[in-house]
């Protein structure tokens, strides 16, 4: 997968998102600002979601959309997107300030129109939001495009998937990452449930990641050790300038820690590899091997107690001394020479 300047692939580093979301509190100059904090926080890409209260939801009073059981609970989904939203006359300036900082900016459409509109921003890639994957519209819509497409699983099933990944397949599109995602907020850290990760990638053999809404940075680090290639993150300047999504987001200091921890993740991953580096090579001069460990005479009989296995480990491997034992010394042996062959007969 190519994304602007970006190849991911199995082998390439994680390509780590900010999600903007409603984290601008209604201001542009906070999302402009929120950008380069991103940058500064070490993020490859900022990520928005386009749609507006209309596009995404119906103005109704009827029970159905009254949200229940989240951190929204009581709000109309009519009243909640239009304070969250992201107007759509900000989107060519983020884009533009993005690029200035040498961050790549998509974002996720949630209805026909705002792929168009996201097409005339020349938009590198799309995201599928979880609750939107089982919209097969869209996302056959989505996958015309030819671009990039990163789908979250917030709510999937496993058939919800296969239609999704199917839908994209239809339109030509293969160029296709799937986001293990918990849709909670906050998520619990037991739901994290990041064997998918890897399970995502075996088993539709496709690059997999993280959308995450889990508080701290464990979970990305856990899901960059089972093979993670993207991992989200939603991003504020200031949990204290308030907003929808303020509760579960990571300011600058966290998410710049976080991006720290999964850096050193993938180092610390590295490869299958059984041969020593010339550091490991040196310490093998601190492992054991067989010395003499009282002097000898020429013609006395190894023993447990003249021939022993200590440190340091210039002297005969360990494996030898049971074949030792009991053979006799050629010459005379002082104590503290590492053991040969060619003493014993």
């Amino acid at each position: 997968m190519k994304i602007a300047h970006f190849n991911i692939d199995k082998n390439s580093p994680v390509f780590i998102i900010a999600e903007l979301s409603a984290n601008h509190n209604g201001s542009l100059e906070t999302a402009l600002e929120t950008v380069r904090a991103a940058k500064r926080a070490g993020a490859d890409c900022i990520k928005l979601q386009t749609y507006t209260a209309d596009t995404i939801t119906l103005d109704s009073n009827k029970e159905d959309f009254v949200i229940k059981g989240t951190i929204w609970d009581g709000r109309k989904l009519h009243d909640l997107y239009k304070e969250a939203y992201t107007p759509w006359e900000w989107h060519e300036e983020i884009f533009k300030v993005a690029k200035e900082e040498g961050l790549v900016c998509f974002s996720s459409p949630f209805d026909f129109t705002a792929v168009d509109f996201l097409e005339e921003l020349d938009s590198p890639a799309y995201k599928i939001a979880s609750f939107e994957i089982t919209d097969i519209p869209l996302i056959e819509y989505v996958a015309s495009k030819g671009k990039p497409v990163i789908m979250s699983t917030g709510i999937a099933t496993l058939e919800d998937i296969e239609l999704a990944i199917d839908a994209c397949h239809r339109m030509g599109n293969h160029d296709i990452a799937i986001l293990k995602c918990t849709s909670s907020y906050p998520a619990p850290i037991e739901e994290a449930n990041m064997l998918m990760v890897k399970d995502f990638a075996e088993r539709f053999n496709i690059l997999s990641g993280l959308s995450d809404h889990t508080m701290g940075a464990t979970v990305p680090i856990v899901a960059t050790t089972f093979g993670a290639k993207i991992i989200e993150k939603h991003f504020i300047l200031d949990r204290s300038i308030g907003g929808p999504d303020a509760s579960f987001s990571m300011n600058e200091k966290e998410f710049r820690d976080m991006v720290v921890a999964v850096r050193e993740a993938e180092k610390a991953i590295g490869v299958v590899d059984y041969t020593l580096t010339e550091k490991q090579a040196k310490g093998k001069d601190f492992s054991r091997s067989l010395y003499i460990a009282e002097d000898i005479k020429s013609g006395e009989t190894f023993t447990h107690k003249n021939l022993r296995s200590v440190r340091p480990g210039f002297g005969l491997h360990p494996k030898y001394l049971n074949e030792l034992l009991g053979k006799k010394a050629k010459l005379n042996l002082e104590k503290g020479t590492p053991m040969k062959l060619e003493y014993a007969e």
